[in-house]
């Protein structure tokens, strides 16, 4: 199935924002534990659960394949404790909104202005020859991997050519169209109160991650890694090369961990690591966050022993909430805030 879906949904990490065409759903948070909302799912098929305190074009909708194995699935990570879990996240669409003012957000990558407009353009042909082929259904998946490293290697390439400062990345943070869903703060407060490490894993870029977060949420966590490609500065702030092997949309997962840097050495807080790779390889339970089905490939290379899987299905809802619902154990729908994934976390280790 998620090969199939894989195929299907797949989408560029370089992708430019698209224009949204209607106004996004109102949205309310979820005043529920998660547990009444399993409760009343359906033991058979997708139920698709709404708050029934708000109006139904103002509730979020959640679904859940199957609950009882998802009850089974919180049972054992309560049991195991939060020194067995760590949460691997997607960045682009779901730490971050997929809409914004009414129009696409946007991405990591495709907010990057080099203030260079011909290499801007030159990206942008790369995009326009490369994207198509990431969706096609009929390349192989070992081809596809290939043309993916061939593509972002190129369009690195283009970013230390054109001279890319990192006053433009700045720059283009400020200006760009890119905001955390609403309760992003009060997981990752609630995950580095718990002890639970938080790996961001992203094709873009992670000197721009590091950036959104510095400017949106004005705080560092020394919970948090990013794994993601780094780039290196010269002493003048302009990009001479990347750190390490490409990490594309096909192969970020626990293998790419070796790039990872904790946030705070970027950020500038004092305090040290909470953790290294091989004491995060040793929690074998995880929590995974993503937008995209091939966002599941993040936890490949980790042996974990039970995995909870959080999809944030955001546009195109009929077409691809079969395909979503029968590969995470819970989706949230039209770009949910992340209120209902605190809720979550509180169930699985409730304070005592």
């Amino acid at each position: 199935m998620i090969s199939f879906c894989l195929q299907k949904f797949i989408r560029s990490a370089i992708a430019l924002p698209l224009r949204r065409t209607s106004a996004p759903p109102l949205l309310a948070n979820p005043r529920r534990r998660l547990r009444n909302s399993i409760r009343r799912g359906s033991h058979a098929g997708t139920r698709v659960e709404m708050d029934e305190n708000v109006p139904a074009k103002a509730s979020i909708n959640m679904v859940v394949g199957d609950r009882d194995l998802l009850e089974k699935k919180i049972a054992a990570i309560r049991m195991a404790g939060p020194q067995k879990l760590q949460v691997i996240a997607d960045f682009d669409a779901t730490l971050t909104r997929y809409w914004v003012d009414g129009l696409r957000g946007n991405s990591s990558h495709g907010l990057l202005q080099q203030g260079n407009p011909k290499y801007d353009a030159k990206r942008q042909q790369l995009y326009e020859y490369y994207h198509p082929l990431e969706y096609s259904p009929t390349i192989p998946i070992d081809e596809k991997t290939k043309l993916m490293e061939e593509w972002w290697e190129k369009t690195h390439g283009l970013l230390v050519e054109g001279g890319l400062t990192y006053d433009a990345i700045q720059k283009s943070v400020a200006n760009a169209r890119i905001a955390f869903r609403d309760g992003v703060v009060e997981l990752f407060e609630l995950l580095a109160k718990k002890g639970i490490p938080v790996l961001i894993f992203s094709a873009g870029l992670a000197d721009v991650i590091e950036e959104v977060l510095r400017q949106k949420l004005h705080r560092s966590f020394t919970n948090i890694r990013i794994v993601s490609n780094r780039m290196v500065f010269d002493d003048d702030g302009r990009l001479v090369s990347f750190k390490g092997r490409t990490i594309h949309s096909l192969n970020k997962n626990e293998h790419a961990l070796d790039m990872a840097a904790p946030l705070h050495d970027t950020l500038g807080d004092n305090d040290g690591p909470v953790n290294d790779n091989a004491s995060v390889k040793m929690r074998t339970n995880v929590l995974l966050l993503g937008d995209h089905i091939g966002d599941l490939r993040m936890s490949d290379g980790l042996n974990y022993d039970t995995r909870i899987s959080v999809g944030f299905l955001n546009d195109n809802i009929e077409g691809s909430i079969d395909c979503y619902s029968k590969s995470f154990d819970v989706v949230y729908l039209n770009d949910a805030p992340m209120s209902g994934v605190v809720e979550l976390v509180a169930q699985l280790f409730p304070t005592e």
